[in-house]
């Protein structure tokens, strides 16, 4: 395995393809602009492409997912393999097989920019605070052990093995909180590459689908207490399919109902830490980057900024979008008006609203973040993952071990207490 120094070389040092290593465009691309009919027209084909690429890609999620259920006996659940890796897989694939025509490259560019960042905000619609306190905050010391193990092991441990520090960012944040979707999140807002997303992706993808095998049983060898269980598998696997899907084979082979709800109980607590650290990380790996220390001698580093102008610079416009969506879920959940039917003193229908929100945080969050991961695969050469060797997946399964043993050892002392039924 290579050791520190040369998975240095490799990972900060990758071969030279300028055409296809570009780091995600910033959030002031022209591209991010909504186009009028004429540019429209220019879009459509490689939003087309990316689109039919991305439905392709969640059908083989939902095929290949139920093969995997099927072959542990398990019908009826819903598929634990998500459809926005596989489309990165299909995009990678296609665009290695064969030369893409330039036609398609603006559309595809503007889905790696716009789509993509209305991908995010939608997502927050998703996180509402109100939500954990209406399922119980028994749960949150986990949570927050398993979410903060991750977060200060990964980075350290990614700097000590040579690895890029957005490398590791974007790892940290999809094994600590929900996978996939926290990388996607997390990308464009540090300018990381599609090399780095890429691995990242592959990471918790790979240890995710790992543990989801795993875990059930031996969750069911090594603990006795349902909340117990359902809490260790929501905490120990990284995406939110993968979760469902440890849990709905430990109920389906276990006769478990309690630890199925109390895993998604749990891994819905990890995902609203979303909200607070991609922010956070955003603001650690820009100013980081763009700190004194990590410039030449023979550069001056950037001139001092106010508050709100180093805010204004290192959290993207769609970050906020994106916490100011939650901020809107949560404030309209909490003035539901049980008797009138109504949220927000009365402005909106409380049935309308659910519905909206469902809509908004599920269908057109999730095909907007397939059609942009499918672009970002359709504009990925093999050349980027060239050199890439194994240090970023011993960060990453070691990552998934701290992660999960935080949440177990926190869920031992949580026992001890007696804070379990």
């Amino acid at each position: 395995l290579p050791g520190p120094t040369l998975s240095r070389h490799l990972c900060t040092n990758p071969p030279k393809d300028d055409k296809h290593e570009k780091q995600l465009p910033s959030p002031s691309n022209a591209s991010n602009k909504i186009p009028d009919g004429g540019m429209a027209i220019k879009l459509l084909p490689g939003i087309a492409m990316a689109g039919c690429v991305a439905g392709a890609g969640f059908v083989g999620a939902e095929l290949l997912g139920q093969g995997l259920l099927a072959s542990q006996g398990i019908s009826g659940a819903a598929s634990p393999i998500s459809g926005i890796p596989i489309s990165i897989l299909f995009g990678i694939g296609i665009n290695n097989a064969m030369t893409l025509p330039e036609s398609v490259r603006p559309g595809l560019k503007w889905c790696t920019t716009t789509v993509l960042r209305a991908g995010i905000v939608c997502v927050g619609a998703k996180l509402s605070c109100f939500d954990m306190a209406q399922l119980g905050l028994i749960g949150v010391p986990l949570v927050g052990a398993s979410i903060g193990g991750g977060l200060l092991f990964i980075p350290w441990f990614a700097s000590k093995m040579g690895l890029p520090p957005r490398m590791g960012n974007l790892m940290a944040a999809g094994t600590s909180i929900c996978g996939v979707t926290a990388i996607t999140a997390l990308a464009p807002a540090i300018k990381a590459t599609p090399r780095e997303t890429s691995v990242a992706v592959a990471n918790v993808v790979a240890f995710g689908t790992l543990g989801m095998l795993v875990y059930p049983y031996a969750a069911h060898e090594l603990l006795s207490n349902s909340q117990q269980i359902g809490m260790f598998l929501g905490t120990a696997i990284h995406d939110t399919s993968q979760v469902l899907g440890a849990a709905a084979t430990y109920k389906e082979v276990f006769g478990d109902e309690l630890a199925f709800q109390t895993a998604a109980v749990t891994k819905l607590s990890r995902n609203l830490a979303l909200a607070a650290v991609i922010p956070g990380l955003t603001w650690y790996s820009l100013t980081h980057a763009a700190s004194p220390s990590s410039f030449p001698s023979s550069e001056k580093s950037p001139a001092t900024m106010s508050g709100l102008a180093t805010f204004q610079k290192y959290v993207p416009g769609f970050v906020v979008g994106f916490v100011g969506m939650s901020i809107l879920r949560t404030a309209c959940d909490v003035t539901v008006d049980v008797d009138t039917g109504t949220v927000l003193l009365g402005i909106l229908d409380d049935q309308t609203y659910r519905s909206a929100v469902k809509f908004i945080g599920g269908p057109v969050s999730t095909a907007c973040l397939g059609t942009a991961m499918a672009a970002v695969g359709l504009g990925t050469h093999r050349s980027v993952m060239r050199g890439v060797g194994a240090a970023p997946f011993i960060v990453g399964g070691s990552g998934a071990l701290v992660v999960g043993g935080s949440g177990l050892a926190m869920s031992g002392v949580m026992m001890q207490l007696g804070m379990f039924a």
